[in-house]
C-alpha cells in the first residue's frame, strides 16, 4: 500500500537508541523507528515484544530508560507541562477495548475532550460530536446510548470517534480490529483509508490482523528480542529471510492473507 506521497514524507516520529527496562527485564534495546507524515504505519510482533510499551512512549505515557523520542518536531522529553498538554491534543489514541466511560453516552464520550480542552458550548460540542460519529461510520441515534449498549464493533467506532475529536495530526490506534467479526473488520480497514486520504492524518496501528495489514499499512515495523527486526512495506518484508519475520507469513493465516500474486512465487 505504499503511497508516494507517504515516502517522501518528514518523520513526525523519531525513536533513536531506546532502551526500556521493567527491572531487570529488557524489553527494548538499541531501538531505532521513524514514522513519516501522512503514511499508515504498523507495530507488529509476537507477544512480549514491547510493541504497547511503544506506543505509550509515543503519546507520552511512559519514558524509555535511554534514547530520544521526538513526536511532531518535539523533544517528548524536554517538554516542560503546557509544552506537553499542547502537544497532546495534536495525538489521538483509539484504545483497544475503547477506555470509554461507562457513566456517560456516546456523545458525551465524545465530546469529552472538547469540553476539557476547548471553550465551545455544549450545543456546538454535540454538533461536533455528531459529526465525528459519522466520520467514524456511526448513526446519529448512537450518540444516546451508553457504553454498554453497544457492540464490539460500535464500541470501536465510538472510540475512535473521540480520538477524532480534537481533530488530531497523529492518530494511534491499539488493535482496532480485535474481537471484530470479518464484516465489521474490512469496515475498518476501509475507514482508517478514508481517515487518511481524507485529513491526511499520519496513523499508527498496532495489530495482529494480517488482511488488515495488507490492505492499508504502508510499512510495518516487526519487533523481536528487544529490537526491530525489520521495517518495510508488507510485500517487502514477505521477502525478508528472518525467522521473527517470516512467522508472520508462513501458516494457514500468514499464507491466507497474502495477494495471490505472491503466493504464486
Amino acid at each position: 500500500m505504499a503511497t508516494a506521497d507517504a515516502a517522501a514524507g518528514e518523520p513526525v516520529i523519531e525513536m533513536r537508541n531506546v532502551s526500556t527496562r521493567y527491572g531487570a527485564h529488557v524489553v527494548h534495546e538499541g531501538v531505532d523507528l521513524e514514522v513519516r507524515r501522512a503514511e499508515i504505519f504498523a507495530l507488529v510482533g509476537g507477544s512480549g515484544s514491547g510493541k504497547s510499551t511503544l506506543l505509550r512512549e509515543m503519546i507520552l505515557l511512559q519514558r524509555p530508560d535511554t534514547g530520544t523520542v521526538r513526536v511532531l518536531g518535539r523533544d517528548v522529553h524536554a517538554l516542560v507541562s503546557n509544552d506537553e498538554q499542547a502537544l497532546l491534543k495534536r495525538i489521538g489514541v483509539m484504545f483497544q477495548h475503547g477506555g470509554l466511560f461507562g457513566s456517560l453516552n456516546v456523545r458525551e464520550n465524545v465530546g469529552l475532550p472538547l469540553r476539557e480542552h476547548t471553550r465551545l458550548n455544549d450545543a456546538l460540542i454535540d454538533q461536533v460530536a455528531a459529526w465525528k460519529l459519522a466520520l467514524a461510520g456511526l448513526a446519529p441515534e448512537t450518540g444516546a446510548l451508553y457504553p454498554a449498549e453497544l457492540s464490539g464493533g460500535m464500541v470501536k467506532r465510538a472510540s475512535l470517534a473521540r480520538a477524532l475529536a480534537l481533530d488530531p495530526e497523529l492518530l494511534f490506534l491499539d488493535e482496532p480490529t480485535a474481537g471484530l467479526d470479518p464484516a465489521s473488520a474490512a469496515g475498518v480497514d476501509e475507514l482508517v483509508l478514508n481517515l487518511r486520504d481524507t485529513f491526511g492524518l499520519t496513523i499508527v496501528m498496532i495489530t495482529h490482523d494480517l488482511d488488515l495489514l495488507w490492505q492499508v499499512a504502508d510499512r510495518v515495523a516487526v519487533l523481536g528480542e528487544r529490537t526491530v527486526q525489520a521495517t518495510g512495506s508488507m510485500t517487502e518484508l514477505s521477502q525478508v529471510d528472518l525467522p521473527l519475520v517470516r512467522q508472520f507469513f508462513e501458516g494457514a493465516r500468514g499464507r491466507a492473507a497474502q495477494p495471490r500474486h505472491l503466493l504464486a512465487h
